[in-house]
């Protein structure tokens, strides 16, 4: 069980696995007025910045659930780093269709809702491993500006411009679903850079020490193509944010 192959090529350096920064994470968290003892559940929990620094700076505990056993490893280790492993716990798993045993306060899925199908299905699964008032968080990209064609669309990541939805319509989507928008955190151009930037490094060094990989074309393509899309397009278009939602 594992994720595509390229994502773990070009992230296996990254902390967090989406345009936030630890700045970011630590704004979410204070935002949330985290109080020491919450549980918290993360679906696609990537290699753990978010849980360790919560459980080191909140004192929280929680359980990541993530496809990537690199990942998770990195999770772990993670952890360890920040002497936060006795209240955090990663697991390897398929983050499909998870529910945890033990109710939790908090039950987030930041930038994996192709786990539940989409933002409504992953709504609907993390609300089964949630305490009656706790907090719904999705991490979703939407529209920062709207893109004139499909192809400019689909330079940005999306297989088409249906894909994503604009921040007003966005929001609006969590009402239509029964949900209270109680609080945000949006990404901005420099989170972007972090999180796209930083592959190209990863990418130029792997394929000086893979050369001959089998995967080494596909990442010669995509390190030498990336840049120019991304301040093109990505950086200029795509925004992303994570949404605190409670159940009307």
């Amino acid at each position: 069980m594992d994720i595509p192959r390229i994502f773990t090529i070009c992230e296996s350096a990254h902390r967090i696995h989406n345009p936030f920064t630890p700045e970011k994470f630590a704004t979410l968290g204070a935002a949330l007025r985290m109080e020491p003892g919450r549980r918290v559940l993360d679906l696609g929990s990537g290699s753990g910045e978010m849980l360790c620094t919560w459980a080191r700076d909140y004192a929280i505990t929680g359980t990541g659930i993530d496809m990537s056993p690199l990942f998770t490893q990195q999770a772990k280790l993670r952890a360890d780093e920040l002497g936060v492993a006795e209240r955090i716990e990663f697991i390897h798993n398929d983050a499909s269709g998870y529910v945890t045993e033990e109710k939790c306060d908090v039950a987030a899925c930041v930038g994996a809702t192709w786990i539940g199908g989409g933002v409504a299905g992953t709504m609907e699964l993390l609300s089964k491993s949630l305490n009656s008032g706790g907090i719904l968080l999705i991490g979703e990209p939407y529209w920062r500006l709207l893109p004139p064609t499909e192809k400019i669309a689909i330079e940005c990541g999306a297989t088409a411009l249906s894909d994503f939805l604009t921040l007003p319509e966005l929001v609006s989507s969590f009402g239509t679903l029964g949900y209270d928008v109680v609080e945000m955190v949006l990404a901005d151009q420099e989170g972007w850079d972090r999180y796209v930037a930083a592959m190209w490094l990863t990418m130029r060094r792997w394929l000086e020490s893979n050369p001959d990989d089998d995967m080494a074309e596909e990442v010669r393509t995509q390190l030498t193509t990336a840049p120019k899309r991304h301040v093109a397009y990505t950086r200029e278009y795509l925004g992303w944010g994570v949404f605190a939602l409670m159940a009307r």
